[in-house]
């Protein structure tokens, strides 16, 4: 009997052996079928920290600080035997909710020049959808106007882009910007680009060529080509209108059309 119990228990013992080994074996092989080698464990444990020391360790910060700058459009156009030059610029730094942005735009036309800065506070709101407060200030030819503003800016139904700026100057001036674009992809570098822009003022200000109601508008058509995402040379035309008598463009006509060329950049 004894030997019969020393025959039996080496014969589990020899079975558990054999388990063991191919349970080791297993994922061995399936490692080796897969060539993933896994990596050794750590030297040393990590310490405890704070989130901020952990954000800043694993750079798993998901509101980094970011900034942009597009110039939109710097371009020569020609109509009526006149040549101007224009240009529209935008750019910000902040974070995904709340960033400082920055607009410029302007026109140099018959020795005469009509420009315009902005600055806001910017707040995303709902998705696409911001709020902006801030300021405008025109200058160039003629006396300077500072203009406290309010307004909106986002992509609509459709992919149009939509901005629309409401504004109280001095001495009871008001006025009003509407400006849409929407860019069609003809190819994955050439893209067609219809924009439309307005400006209504409560008030006339012969001084800088600013008529009441709806004093300009611009409806233009731009095809660029990008080279690269960042830079795009394109052509066009341009259809714009300018009511009411003007000290600013004495010369210029009400309605005209334009060929235009010039350059996108951004960064």
């Amino acid at each position: 009997m004894t030997a019969a119990r020393c025959g039996a228990s080496l014969f589990r013992g020899a079975c558990a052996a054999i388990a063991l080994a191919c349970s080791w074996s297993a994922p061995a092989q399936e490692a080796a079928e897969s060539g993933h080698v896994p990596p050794p464990p750590p030297s040393q444990p990590m310490p405890s920290m704070s989130e901020q020391e952990m954000d800043r360790l694993m750079d798993m910060h998901d509101d980094p600080l970011l900034a942009m700058f597009k110039l939109d459009q710097f371009e020569r156009g020609h109509g009526d035997d006149t040549w101007s030059t224009d240009w529209e610029a935008e750019g910000w730094i902040g974070h995904d909710f709340d960033k400082l942005w920055l607009r410029t735009e302007g026109e140099v036309e018959s020795g005469r020049t009509d420009v315009r800065i902005e600055a806001f506070w910017d707040h995303a709101f709902a998705s696409f959808w911001d709020w902006q407060i801030g300021a405008r200030h025109d200058l160039g030819s003629g006396p300077q106007r500072s203009w406290a503003a309010i307004g909106v800016q986002g992509l609509a139904p459709y992919w149009f882009t939509i901005e629309a700026t409401a504004y109280l100057g001095d001495s009871g001036r008001t006025a009003f910007r509407l400006r849409a674009e929407y860019e069609q992809l003809l190819t994955q570098r050439l893209i067609l680009q219809p924009e439309f822009e307005a400006n209504l003022y409560g008030k006339s200000d012969p001084a800088r060529g600013v008529d009441s109601g709806l004093s300009d508008a611009a409806l233009g058509l731009r095809l660029r080509y990008e080279i690269r995402r960042e830079v795009a040379p394109y052509v066009g035309v341009v259809w714009k209108h300018r009511s009411g008598d003007s000290e600013f463009f004495p010369d210029r006509a009400a309605n005209e059309t334009q060929l235009v060329a010039g350059l996108r950049v951004w960064f």
